[in-house]
Formats: C-alpha cells, sequence, structure tokens
C-alpha cells in the first residue's frame, strides 16, 4: 500500500494527519544540494547508506515537530 494511500484511508478512520505544507518554503525550494521533504512531510534520500541527513532535512524535521506540537496543545485545550 502507497503511503499516500494509506493517509486518506486512516485519516477517514479518525486519523489526524498535519502535514507541513508550504510553511517551510526558505529552504524547501532550495536547489543548491540534494534533500528530501515535501509538502506532505519531511523526508530523507538514503541512497547506499553513506549520504548522511543534511542540516536542511534536520530543520525541516523540527518545523514539522512544531507545527505537530502546535495542533496537539491546541487540541488537548479544547477536550
Amino acid at each position: 500500500m502507497y503511503i499516500r494511500t494509506a493517509k486518506t484511508m486512516l485519516a477517514h478512520h479518525g486519523m489526524i494527519y498535519v502535514p507541513i505544507g508550504y510553511t517551510f518554503d526558505h529552504c524547501m525550494f532550495e536547489m543548491e544540494e540534494v534533500k528530501g521533504g515535501s509538502p506532505y512531510g519531511v523526508g530523507t534520500y538514503a541512497g547506499d547508506g553513506t549520504r548522511h541527513v543534511s542540516e536542511i532535512e534536520l530543520l525541516q524535521a523540527f518545523d514539522q515537530g512544531n507545527i505537530l506540537a502546535t495542533i496537539t496543545k491546541k487540541l488537548k485545550d479544547a477536550a
């Protein structure tokens, strides 16, 4: 099953999915180095195992974590 298909099915059953969107646009469109990630969420290119996660990929993961924590706090406070 493809991940995008799984997300829609799980969201149909009540899972809350918080994508990063275009909030990380200052580095998302950077074309100077190879990097993973999309508006759907963070990612990295693994290759043959010699490549390490780049600084931009780590910043994007931190940014998505902050977005998820903000949404989670709002849901908790509303309950």
